[in-house]
C-alpha cells in the first residue's frame, strides 16, 4: 500500500514502460545573452522524462519546479544559449526522476531579426527559434539549436510547361524563351533546420536563417511597397525551387559553413511548400549525420 499523497509510485496494472511522459506548453519568459546586447524570448517549453513499466505515473510536478528553477533564473542571469539551458535542464531532470533513464527538454520561441527588402526598406521579420537536448542517465547529452523560416517558391516544373506551351504557340520567338523566366505558381514554403551544438562549439541562429533564406526562391517580408513587389516575384521566379532543392541546398549550404563540426553532428533539414494549384503539399526531409553527408 501507499499514502494518499504517493499515488504516482504504486505498482502499474499494466506493464508497459512509457518513453515520453511530461507537461507540454509551459509559457516562460527567457533572456539569451547576444554580442551586441540581451534579447528576452517568450518560450514555449515541453519537458519529459521516462517511465518504467512497474511505476503508475510520473511526478510531474517535478518537472514544472525544475523549469521554474532554470528558467526564471534566466531573467536575472541571461543564458548563453537556449541549447545550453535544455541541457541543463535535462541533466537536473534526470536528478530529481530517480526511476527515468531518459530525459527531454523543447523550447520554441519566436524571435524577431532586422532585414532589407529588395530595395532597402527596414522591417522587422518574424522567425521561430527551436532548442532541444535529449540525456541517457549515464550515457549520451545531446543539444540541438534550430530555426523555422517561412519564404517563398516558385514551382519549376509548371514554369517549364509554360515555356513549351509558348514555344510551340510562338515559334517565331524561340531564341528569346531562355531569357527570360516564365509564368508559374508560387508556393508559400516553411523549412527547419536542427543541427546538434557538439561541447565546446556555437552555432548561430541568425546564420541557420540567411542560410534557409538563401536556399529558398525568395524570402518574403512584412513590408513591401510595389518595387519591392516586383523585385520578390522576380526573384523567385529567376530561381524556381522544388522542395526537395530546397533541402539539398541547406545540406550544401551548411556543409560549407561548419565544415569543423565533427562526423557525428547530427542534423535535419525538411521543408514543406503550400501548394497554390493543388489541395495537398509537397514536403521534403533529411535526418542524417555530417559523416553521411560527406560521404
Amino acid at each position: 500500500m501507499c499514502s494518499s499523497g504517493d499515488v504516482q509510485n504504486m505498482k502499474a496494472e499494466k506493464r508497459f514502460k512509457i518513453t515520453r511522459v511530461g507537461v507540454t506548453g509551459v509559457k516562460k519568459p527567457i533572456t539569451v545573452h547576444r554580442p551586441w546586447g540581451d534579447v528576452t524570448l517568450n518560450a514555449e517549453i515541453d519537458v519529459y522524462v521516462d517511465l518504467p513499466s512497474e511505476q503508475k505515473g510520473s511526478h510531474m510536478s517535478r518537472n514544472v519546479e525544475v523549469t521554474g528553477e532554470v528558467v526564471d533564473k534566466s531573467v536575472r542571469e541571461p543564458i548563453d544559449g537556449l541549447e545550453n539551458l535544455t541541457a541543463q535542464m535535462c541533466k537536473i531532470l534526470l536528478d530529481r526522476h530517480e526511476y527515468a533513464t531518459y530525459s527531454e527538454v523543447d523550447i520554441s520561441a519566436d524571435y524577431f531579426l532586422e532585414k532589407k527588402s529588395p530595395k532597402g526598406r527596414s522591417s522587422l521579420e518574424n522567425y521561430k527559434i527551436k532548442a532541444k537536448a535529449e540525456a541517457v542517465r549515464d550515457g549520451e547529452l545531446r543539444k540541438y539549436i534550430g530555426v523555422t523560416v517561412v519564404g517563398l517558391n516558385a514551382c519549376p516544373c509548371a514554369m517549364e510547361t509554360v515555356k513549351n506551351y509558348y514555344r510551340d504557340k510562338y515559334p517565331e520567338l524561340e531564341g528569346s524563351f531562355d531569357k527570360i523566366p516564365f509564368i508559374t505558381h508560387n508556393q508559400r514554403n516553411k523549412s527547419t533546420v536542427m543541427i546538434e551544438v557538439p561541447d565546446d562549439h556555437y552555432i548561430e541562429v541568425n546564420d541557420l536563417i540567411n542560410i534557409i533564406e538563401d536556399s529558398l526562391s525568395s524570402p518574403t517580408h512584412e513590408i513591401l511597397k510595389r518595387d519591392d513587389e516586383a523585385a520578390v516575384v522576380m526573384r523567385a521566379h529567376e530561381n524556381p525551387k522544388f522542395v526537395e532543392d530546397v533541402v539539398r541546398d541547406i545540406l550544401s549550404k551548411l556543409l560549407d559553413k561548419y565544415s569543423h563540426l565533427p562526423d557525428y553532428t547530427h542534423v535535419d533539414v525538411k521543408s514543406e511548400s503550400e501548394e497554390s494549384i493543388h489541395k495537398h503539399n509537397a514536403f521534403a526531409e533529411r535526418v542524417t549525420t555530417f559523416g553521411e553527408l560527406r560521404k
